[in-house]
């Protein structure tokens, strides 16, 4: 045990047996200002964790208000009232909006709120990859296939939150330029990852039979 530690542990013992005077008479001005320290940083991460949990809990009452509406257009409206206190709370109701308005056949304002999100440098990558990854789903007619690959392959970077998800896209531009072979290498890379989920990897096998390959990863199309 450090000499700080035995000294926090000792300052506490004595306050609870009501003898900081005799503490303070031992330890002198610096064990004063240490008990002050130590006292006052604990209060004030109290205070802060406080009003932490309280902000959260005042979101999701928010949330859960804006979300009973049926109309997808107006919980898209309530949700824009919302106004979070930090990056990811705002972040986590411009997601929640974008999806009411993708409902609402608002997909240019849907797409707008993804953006803001992706560009948003403060947030944690997985924030900005979601909605990169959405946004893109939501511009298969108004982008070009070169955009959509370019974007696609930032978000497939090894080790990226959505890498499987964004590969599997890919493949998906693969198929729709002609190139099976291409295709179904990407997506035979898929099927045996070991971080892939289920569903993804029967979704990659379902293509690749239907393209006339093989399950195994070493095999091209058959025929």
């Amino acid at each position: 045990m450090s000499d700080t530690d035995s000294f926090i542990e000792e300052v506490t013992e004595e306050v609870r047996r009501d003898r900081l005077f005799l503490m303070l008479k031992r330890y002198g001005w610096i064990g004063g200002l240490a008990v002050i320290l130590i006292v006052g940083g604990a209060t004030f991460r109290e205070i802060n964790k406080s009003k932490a949990e309280t902000a959260a809990q005042d979101l999701g009452d928010e949330l859960l208000a804006a979300l009973v509406h049926d109309e997808d257009a107006k919980r898209a409206e309530a949700l824009s009232k919302i106004a979070a206190d930090t990056e990811g709370g705002k972040a986590v109701v411009a997601l929640l909006q974008a999806g009411a308005l993708v409902n609402a056949d608002d997909r240019d304002a849907a797409v707008a709120r993804l953006e803001s999100v992706a560009v948003n440098g403060e947030l944690p990558m997985i924030y900005r990859h979601i909605a990169s990854f959405k946004a893109l789903l939501l511009q298969q007619e108004s982008l070009s296939l070169e955009e959509r690959r370019i974007q696609f392959e930032a978000l497939a970077q090894p080790g990226a939150p959505l890498a499987l998800l964004a590969s599997e896209q890919i493949a998906l531009l693969e198929i729709e330029q002609g190139n099976t072979e291409a295709a179904i290498t990407r997506l035979q890379q898929i099927t045996v990852d070991a971080s892939a989920a289920a569903d993804l990897k029967e979704r990659a096998s379902q293509v690749i039979v239907a393209l006339g390959g093989s399950l195994d990863s070493g095999a091209g199309p058959e025929g």
